[in-house]
């Protein structure tokens, strides 16, 4: 089976340009390790993954569970289409803005 990691770096890090989230804070929310985050977008390592890494990325970055699975295999990717997916990625972008202005605050004082 033919993997394209390259396709998975470059769609996770265009995701993160979008949303305007930091490797830190996709990790944070996927509950991986910063260095699995790291090494996905810079295509570091291709070992194989536990199908739930690319599922939890993919669920903090506002895709389909299975959205990098498809994109790993080539394969034509899912986007939201129905309303409670696309309010489930705003919710949780929106989640994603408060911390990081609840963090800004802290910061400033």
């Amino acid at each position: 089976m033919n993997e394209d990691w390259r396709a998975v770096g470059q769609a996770i890090g265009e995701r993160l340009d979008e949303r305007g989230m930091t490797m830190t804070d996709l990790a944070g929310q996927a509950e991986v390790s910063l260095t699995t985050v790291r090494e996905l977008v810079h295509v570091l390592s291709t070992r194989r993954r536990n199908p739930r890494t690319l599922s939890r990325i993919s669920k903090a970055l506002g895709w389909p569970e299975d959205h990098l699975q498809k994109v790993l295999r080539g394969g034509e990717v899912s986007t939201p289409d129905n309303d409670s997916e696309t309010l489930e990625a705003l919710r949780s972008e929106l989640r994603s803005l408060r911390k990081r202005v609840e963090h800004l605050e802290q910061r400033l004082g």
